[in-house]
């Protein structure tokens, strides 16, 4: 008979706190960004991650990273959302086998449009979980000021 993990089972019961909330925060996004807008949280995240750039423009690569995707799903994304009329993109002038993808002007209309939704669903969502014992440290952590908040793993 095996000795009980104290740490195993805390990192568990951590890990499925962690899951249970993302998953509760993107449902929430999701339904709150497609029935006023017509974005999937992903199309939203790749907008905002562009947004948050100089120019609002990335290399495909890194945007890739930043979304938390494969280069071929981001590839598909960019795609769709370029026939839509909301991204452009374009080869790196310094290096032809670079690829950027832009946000076009229709892209921040809307994106302008879809932040606030965004933000009421994320903050009501993190209120609701905030109730919920087993998710509250995990939304106190979220909410913490940068500064606050505790120090990587490691660092």
């Amino acid at each position: 008979m095996s000795v009980p993990d104290d740490g195993a089972e805390a990192r568990a019961q951590g890990w499925r706190a962690l899951a249970g909330l993302y998953s509760r925060i993107e449902g929430r996004l999701e339904r709150a960004l497609q029935s006023a807008h017509g974005l999937s949280v992903t199309e939203y995240s790749v907008l905002d991650v562009l947004s948050r750039e100089p120019g609002w423009h990335m290399r495909m690569q890194q945007l890739a990273g930043a979304v938390v995707l494969s280069q071929s799903a981001t590839t598909r994304l960019v795609t769709r959302l370029e026939q839509q009329g909301l991204l452009t993109r374009y080869l790196c002038a310094d290096d032809r086998r670079g690829i950027y993808t832009q946000v076009s002007p229709a892209g921040r209309e809307l994106l302008e449009r879809a932040r606030p939704t965004h933000d009421e669903a994320l903050r009501a969502e993190l209120a609701e979980a905030a109730a919920l014992p087993e998710l509250a440290p995990l939304v106190r952590v979220l909410q913490a000021p940068p500064e606050a908040a505790p120090a990587p793993v490691g660092a």
